[in-house]
């Protein structure tokens, strides 16, 4: 029966069922883990000729500066509890180690408190002299402190493979009831912390097109004929030149964006979400190379992929595996057969194939935030 069919009552079970019994969209987490790591690795590594100038002891914004801010608006920063130098080199090339750590999953759960408390430390340090594409970063590692975004896709995820390969039942196990208190927990948190990401992306994407339909350059059509000629955001004029001479095209820009803007929270469930999502890819790109700013594009398009359901993120790793076995296979690196399994006998006498403990089976490997061996039941995408 469908949720609009059922009774107020019958309809908060279902929804009170769909938080509580298990993880939504582990995949999907995931990915705005690996992503959101590899972007501050990225964007750290790129500024470290600079570092010193947007966060260090040799910033214009100086420590003083920053302190005086941090009364008013209450933000504190690890950068700032020193003006030694070697004391922020030692704080970058931490925020660097964690960055990738992050993205690797590696002992996701401290990990993760870590990233977000130093990535709160960066952009608190010099809140001025960035592009703002790490204020979005900044909420959404906050927010994934919160999901369970070590279960697929990290070494975490491995090695609780590998746990529950080798366990022969002999692992203690913490009392049913504690274990399963737990295990409620941590899919409430995950899931509370996925819906209220993609309630921020909705937010954002629905008060900018709406600040949009208040000006009259967005409902001329004129909009992208000034964002072309900022010289502050022209990193190619050149290609700014080409683009601006495309009147009709521009235009037709202005008005599309602002209507998939305003679109976009009510798209979100139904097939319509695709060609949507693929829109707002096409115009990030643009942003990032119009008008240089790839930091902000990139964090925008992570967060954006929150709506893909964890169907998609398997069909894309079966389309991958297929491409690089046949890449392999077309210069002769797999062509030798796979050994096969071991057989054991079953109890007619015929030989069956030998089975290894659970490893995750089409969802992936089991779960590093609950005990070794434990099962992880299927996933839903957010819809």
């Amino acid at each position: 029966m469908a949720t609009e069919q059922l009774s107020p009552r019958a309809r908060g079970r279902h929804l009170y069922a769909l938080l509580t019994e298990q993880p939504i969209s582990l995949y999907a987490a995931a990915v705005l883990r690996i992503g959101y790591g590899l972007l501050y690795l990225g964007f750290l590594l790129r500024e470290f000729p600079h570092r010193d100038e947007i966060w260090g002891p040799g910033s214009p914004w100086t420590p003083g500066l920053a302190a005086q801010l941090y009364e008013q608006t209450g933000w504190a920063s690890i950068l700032s509890l020193s003006e030694s130098r070697t004391y922020f080199e030692l704080c970058y090339a931490l925020a660097v180690v964690t960055a990738a750590l992050f993205a690797l999953g590696w002992r996701t759960r401290a990990i993760s408190i870590l990233f977000a408390l130093l990535v709160a430390s960066f952009h608190a340090r010099s809140i001025f002299m960035t592009d703002g594409g790490d204020n979005l970063i900044l909420l959404m590692v906050f927010y994934l402190v919160l999901t369970a975004c070590g279960r697929r896709w990290s070494l975490d995820a491995r090695r609780a493979a590998r746990h529950t390969a080798a366990d022969d039942g002999r692992t203690r196990k913490p009392p049913g009831q504690l274990r399963q208190a737990r295990t409620t927990l941590v899919t409430v948190l995950h899931n509370c912390g996925l819906i209220v990401i993609a309630v921020q992306v909705c937010f954002l994407y629905g008060s900018a097109g709406l600040y949009k339909v208040q000006g009259g350059t967005w409902g001329g059509g004129t909009a992208m004929h000034y964002v072309l000629n900022l010289d502050l955001f022209r990193p190619w004029p050149e290609l700014s030149r080409i683009a601006d001479e495309q009147t009709v095209l521009l235009a037709i820009t202005a008005y599309a964006t602002v209507l998939l803007q305003v679109a976009f929270p009510f798209v979100l469930f139904g097939r319509l979400k695709y060609p949507v999502l693929a829109m707002m890819l096409g115009m990030h790109l643009g942003i990032a190379v119009l008008m240089g700013l790839p930091l902000f594009s990139g964090a925008m398009i992570v967060a954006d992929l929150v709506f893909l359901p964890d169907r998609f993120y398997l069909a894309l790793r079966r389309l991958c595996a297929q491409a690089l076995r046949g890449t392999l296979q077309y210069l002769g690196i797999g062509s030798r057969r796979e050994p096969s399994r071991p057989t054991k006998p079953t109890g007619d006498g015929s030989p069956a194939t030998g089975v290894l403990p659970h490893q995750g089976g089409a969802d992936g490997p089991a779960d590093s935030w609950e005990t070794p061996g434990s099962r992880v039941p299927p996933t839903r995408g957010v819809r």
